[in-house]
């Protein structure tokens, strides 16, 4: 980071929610703002526009012009945009220093960070944390990847007792300075390959949330995650592993209705989730890892035990929406990838009407297909990759294609009998059809409350 910012010529590139919150800091401490955004100046939003136009920055729509890279003392990139794009490889080249708004955040503060990763549940562990932590009577942030970008904290004048962090791999990919007290990383499975050019690529993102670590912190893996298990983070970070299974060298494990954690030499804990709300396998290891990461920062046993029965999870993730006929619907909109569906679908022992489809990430449906030939009556595809979905589940398990959510959900609950589960689970990013995954999971919801009203 330069010593001052003040006159510095930055260039944001992409005007998202965190890009946005770094052109009011850089503004704020007197730079010469430039924004880069491949949007046209009529598809932004006008309060925007008006804001950018306030603190005088100089905006830039409709594709990202090589000179002004160039000409820029800095650049920050958003984590929507790809690094490899030509304007930043020419500037990189002129040895233009490049970085992100997290890597930016984090040289602002010295706030204990906690950082969790992974492809799936790292939002989930996020939030469950942040209650874990506030429970036990700590000033906390709870943002990043996750809500409230990382450098507002920064920026701001709240201060906390530490920081938890989601990270996506988009910012780790941009981070230098980062280093957590507590990083986690959840599992590793293919997911953005329309972004990495190979899985390895994506795989060597992830576990760069070590890479900083040392003497003091403390490193919690995924034990059953065939990448991780070989994993060694560096050799002075105090490593917590944990599993469905009691091996050697996990610290935590699953026992009957529970878990048991503990670490190195400070004896085992039990924890009942029998009052646990959050349904699946993939929770019960998500709620070890954060069971770990509450250890590691001194927090009771009987704080955790309450969150663990307390916390209701967050929308979109596997969440009840309605009994309708003795119909279960559940939104688990935020399963964007393969492994995430095949999670979801795996928490139930009843027969499920799926809802799949989206933008097609560059994974492969064939996983997908296996676990649901056991579980689905039948898939009812949307979206761009409805072609090839259909392509995978033609001849293995039943499926129509849908027009939209509406249809879709109409179509699952014609179709449905008592005991049977809808589920969307698309395995598919929403961007062809919806502006998030938050967006298609209310249009989810909407869909079912007609069926409530119809």
């Amino acid at each position: 980071m330069p010593l001052s910012l003040k006159d510095k010529h930055v260039l944001v590139v992409g005007l998202g929610r965190s890009g946005l919150s770094v052109v009011r800091f850089l503004a704020q401490e007197g730079a010469r703002v430039t924004v880069s955004d491949m949007k046209k100046e009529a598809e932004l939003d006008p309060g925007t526009l008006l804001e950018m136009k306030t603190l005088g920055v100089t905006l830039e729509t409709g594709g990202h012009r090589r000179d002004t890279f160039l000409g820029a003392e800095w650049i920050i990139v958003s984590p929507g945009v790809p690094l490899d794009i030509a304007p930043l490889t020419a500037a990189r080249e002129k040895g233009i220093p490049v970085t992100g708004e997290m890597d930016l955040a984090v040289q602002l503060m010295n706030t204990p960070i906690v950082a969790v990763t992974g492809s799936n549940g790292k939002s989930t562990v996020t939030a469950f944390l942040g209650e874990l932590l506030n429970n036990a009577g700590h000033k906390t942030f709870v943002g990043g990847n996750l809500g409230i970008p990382l450098i507002d904290y920064a920026a701001g004048g709240f201060k906390a007792d530490v920081a938890v962090v989601e990270v996506s791999s988009f910012q780790l990919d941009t981070m230098e300075a980062f280093s957590p007290l507590v990083a986690v990383l959840l599992n590793i499975s293919p997911d953005h390959l329309d972004r990495y050019p190979n899985y390895e690529a994506y795989v060597q993102s992830k576990l760069k949330i070590f890479r900083n670590q040392g003497p003091g912190d403390f490193a919690i893996l995924n034990d059953d995650d065939e990448i991780l298990a070989k994993f060694a983070p560096p050799r002075e970070v105090s490593v917590l592993r944990y599993g469905l299974k009691k091996k050697t060298l996990r610290q935590a494990f699953a026992e009957g209705k529970g878990i048991k954690a503990g670490l190195p030499g400070k004896g085992t804990h039990c924890f009942d989730l029998q009052k646990c709300l959050l349904p699946g396998k993939h929770n019960v290891e998500n709620m070890m890892a954060a069971t770990l990461a509450g250890l590691a920062l001194n927090v009771e046993p009987q704080v955790i035990q309450h969150t663990l029965e307390q916390f209701r999870g967050l929308p979109h993730r596997l969440e009840h929406v309605a009994s309708i006929r003795e119909v279960d619907f559940y939104d688990d909109s935020k399963a964007t990838n393969v492994d995430a569906a095949i999670r979801s679908m795996a928490s139930f022992d009843r027969p499920i009407l799926l809802i799949a489809g989206g933008r097609h990430k560059g994974g492969d449906y064939a996983p997908l297909v296996r676990v649901a030939k056991e579980r689905v009556k039948k898939a009812f595809l949307m979206g761009e990759s409805k072609p090839l979905m259909a392509e995978a589940f033609e001849d293995r398990i039943p499926y129509v294609t849908a027009e939209g959510m509406d249809d879709a959900v109409t179509k699952a609950f014609s179709v449905a009998k008592p005991g049977d589960v809808v589920l969307l689970a698309p395995a598919c990013s929403s961007f062809d059809m919806f502006t998030d995954y938050g967006h298609r999971g209310r249009m989810f919801k909407k869909a079912v409350e007609g069926l409530l009203h119809g």
